[in-house]
């Protein structure tokens, strides 16, 4: 099958790793790896020493593990410093890596897709499921959008990073479903190793795509690893996907900041295959926008957000994704609806950040041709590497890829009737923020219909302006046309139905004939998808 890249085996991808680290060591001294080595073992120890009650038999190998590279701490070798480090590096590349397989791929290419779009669409099948790039002429409830033609012709000749948002965890089925339904080829991506933690989930995904990231360690080393394996990876023309926001939006704002470890592996990988003389070694990104009307896990997300701002608790383990029931119901109340789900593929970026052309070539800020190999080799053409380069490029590229974020967020019902609700909230209550309004009484939290309406009708006057200047995207369906008021009612009752349709408050609970109760917590996590667009009274 095209597009089906050959898995390696663990021991290569471990030894690979290690000859990668130990090639980096080499440019260092005996204190940096000394300090490297001694971070790990003190902050796996914490961690160790924290989840004492909660340890798994893994979890003990693994503290053994640490115990004995910490020996090499207290000897003044550094071979004996290396092999502890390298012995690390090994374990964790076997933790890390899953393999492929194209058997299980071919399997679930022909099986899961109808049963996915039983899910999303409540229907009894789905015609043409495995009809490759018309895979979604049906489904109407869940749209790919984009250059969809384009990206399949670049992936036969180059290498594809997909960077999508996230938003929930059920981004990456949905996401890999979309990529078989439009055509384009299947990526290895990461996944939190909690994930894992359901048999069924974890077969199949350690089978298609998916390496193992455990966002418990901290420590620069176990980092280290994980972006030579994707940078090892890449190089071998795996397409590939992650999430370079690093976990969900908890506030439900579009992604504005990126972690830039990941997003750099592409610029290294293809660097390394010009050096190496290999054939088609471009490397692409692939900006990709998920919009959906309701998020499974927006109530205990936007609890998180609100507690300092999502740092009491980095992995959530007991939302709603967890209960499997809770994920079903989801599914066959909310996935159902019309335009529930949004994939938009962008339009693709050099590893640099700069715009390309319908053949992948790079593009200057005034959408002249360059050639992209100038920012990475000397006057002979041979690569020339610079690390300090290498970031100001990734940080270009991080900015493009928000920029296409934002350009690419499809504005729906629930976004613009949550955003009006919350405007005026704030003019009920001038002075409150957030938290104030989040415990206030329903009667703090009533807002007119009528006024609602006429606030609804505003904002999507200021949307339009926005989207007639490309900033963002809208697909209001049924909301676009009609006399004055018509437009802003029809989108109220439509939010108000999609409201209704899962989570276990109400975001706007109609109240008699003339008033709604707001539910803050929830209309704030709904609104702020229009965040970062200079919408006044909105933040």
């Amino acid at each position: 099958m095209s597009g089906i890249f050959s898995p390696p085996t663990t021991a290569r991808v471990a030894a690979t790793l290690q000859q990668r680290c130990a090639e980096d060591w080499s440019r260092r001294d005996e204190a940096e790896l000394r300090e490297l080595l001694a971070e790990a073992v003190y902050l796996e120890r914490q961690r160790f020493a924290r989840d004492r009650s909660r340890l798994t038999q893994d979890d003990r190998d693994e503290a053994a593990a640490i115990e004995h590279a910490a020996r090499a701490l207290h000897r003044p070798d550094r071979s004996r410093l290396e092999g502890a480090l390298l012995r690390l590096v090994a374990r964790y590349a076997h933790e890390i890596h899953n393999r492929f397989s194209p058997r299980a791929y071919q399997f679930a290419t022909r099986v899961l897709p109808s049963a996915l779009g039983r899910l999303l669409t409540a229907s009894l099948g789905v015609p043409g499921a495995d009809a490759g790039p018309k895979g979604l002429a049906h489904l109407e409830h869940l749209q790919v959008e984009g250059p969809l033609e384009q990206l399949r012709a670049l992936a036969k000749t180059h290498t594809l990073v997909v960077a999508p948002t996230h938003m929930s965890n059920l981004d990456s089925p949905i996401i890999g479903y979309a990529l078989h339904a439009a055509g384009l080829p299947p990526c290895i991506y990461g996944a939190g190793l909690n994930l894992f933690g359901n048999p069924a989930m974890s077969f199949f995904m350690s089978r298609l795509g998916a390496y193992t990231v455990d966002r418990r360690k901290k420590h620069r080393l176990y980092k280290q690893v994980l972006t030579a394996y994707s940078t090892d990876a890449i190089t071998r023309r795996c397409h590939s996907l992650f999430f370079p926001g690093g976990t969900r939006s908890r506030s439900g704002r579009v992604e504005h900041r990126l972690k830039k470890g990941l997003l750099g592996t592409g610029l290294v990988a293809w660097q390394r295959n010009l050096a190496a003389g290999t054939e088609n070694p471009d490397v692409l990104v692939v900006p990709c926008t998920l919009s959906f009307s309701l998020v499974l896990e927006a109530e205990t997300l936007i609890e998180d957000a609100l507690a300092e701002e999502g740092r009491s608790r980095y992995i959530i383990t007991d939302d709603e994704f967890s209960e499997p029931r809770t994920v079903a119901s989801f599914g066959r109340q909310v996935m159902s609806l019309d335009a529930s789900a949004i994939i938009r593929f962008g339009a693709p970026l050099d590893p640099m950040g700069n715009a390309t052309d319908e053949a992948g070539g790079s593009l200057d800020g005034h959408g002249r041709p360059i050639d992209r190999r100038e920012y990475v080799t000397d006057r002979a053409g041979a690569v020339a590497w610079d690390t300090q380069r290498d970031r100001v490029y990734t940080n270009r590229l991080a900015g493009a890829i928000c920029r296409a974020y934002h350009r690419d967020n499809t504005v729906l019902s629930t976004h613009v009737a949550a955003a009006a609700a919350m405007r005026q909230l704030g003019r009920q209550n001038p002075g409150s923020d957030i938290y104030r309004l989040a415990v206030g009484s329903p009667a703090e939290r009533t807002v007119q219909r009528s006024v609602l309406l006429s606030g609804i009708d505003a904002l999507l006057g200021e949307l339009d302006a926005l989207v007639t200047g490309g900033r963002i995207r809208s697909q209001l369906r049924g909301h676009s046309q009609g006399a004055d008021g018509e437009r802003a009612r029809g989108l109220l009752t439509h939010a108000i139905d999609r409201f209704g349709r899962f989570h276990s408050r109400a975001t706007l609970a109609p109240q008699g004939e003339g008033a709604l109760v707001v539910d803050a917590r929830l209309a704030h996590y709904y609104a702020n998808r229009l965040m970062g667009y200079g919408l006044p009274e909105l933040g």
